[in-house]
């Protein structure tokens, strides 16, 4: 009995702490996936800054009902192109070939971004805000947890310029200690930080639609599991109190 307990204790757990990734640490976005304004704005910032490139090819316009928005509001001013229809998938009209020649490599879609990188949401929301200036690039400028990343940054007259300040180890390798503002943007830094957490909480959703109504199921299924092992427990003891 007691050993059933502990294994049905540990079931319960949260699966934290088993994976694990190098690279740089990531910043916490603290993502609300209750929070339908944030990911409304996430989606606007999507569409104007992002899916000129990436696409989100699992994911339906309409999807964004599930967030606030009304079909009228989704046609109106989030349609990439005025062509596609409420229920299409989000996608553009780069052609893969095309964006490989310019970029080294066609953009990868990122409808599953969320849930394939290390830290999810953190993830996307620290590598929008580790660009730095690098005149060596293509298109001058590097990341801090995506190095050498062949993609401008999008977002650079919100966020401004950084600059990076190296060190060196003691076995000649650098590393990026610190960004800088150099030249800022139209945003200020907290401003900016938002539109990085917006973006971030969108595309976590984006992955996921729906993991919160997974986890309110989750929940009730694990309780009516230990209330039936409770029942059937009670009941072999009724069953078996006169075997010897």
């Amino acid at each position: 009995m007691k050993k059933l307990i502990a294994i049905l204790s540990l079931a319960l757990l949260p699966l934290t702490g088993f994976a694990s990734g190098g690279g740089p640490e990531l910043e916490s976005a603290d993502i609300d996936l209750t929070d339908q304004e944030a990911m409304q704005r996430g989606a606007k910032y999507f569409v104007n800054y992002c899916q000129g490139c990436h696409t989100l090819k699992y994911f339906r316009y309409e999807r964004m009902q599930d967030f606030g928005l009304t079909k009228e509001q989704i046609k109106e001013n989030l349609l990439f192109d005025k062509t596609q229809k409420v229920g299409s998938l989000m996608t553009n009209n780069m052609a893969p070939e095309a964006a490989a020649e310019w970029f080294g490599t066609a953009p990868p879609d990122l409808t599953l971004t969320a849930r394939l990188r290390h830290g999810g949401g953190d993830w996307i929301y620290t590598y929008l805000k580790s660009f730095y200036k690098d005149d060596s690039r293509p298109f001058g400028v590097n990341n801090v947890i995506f190095p050498n990343v062949g993609m401008p940054h999008v977002l650079m007259e919100l966020q401004g310029v950084q600059e990076a300040v190296i060190e060196t180890d003691e076995h000649g390798n650098k590393h990026v200690k610190e960004l800088k503002l150099a030249k800022p943007g139209r945003l200020s830094p907290e401003e900016y930080d938002q539109v990085a957490k917006d973006l971030a909480t969108f595309l976590t959703h984006v992955a996921e639609p729906m993991k919160l109504e997974r986890q309110r199921i989750g929940f009730w299924v694990m309780l009516f599991l230990f209330v039936f092992f409770i029942v059937s427990f009670l009941l072999k003891k009724e069953y078996w109190k006169d075997v010897h």
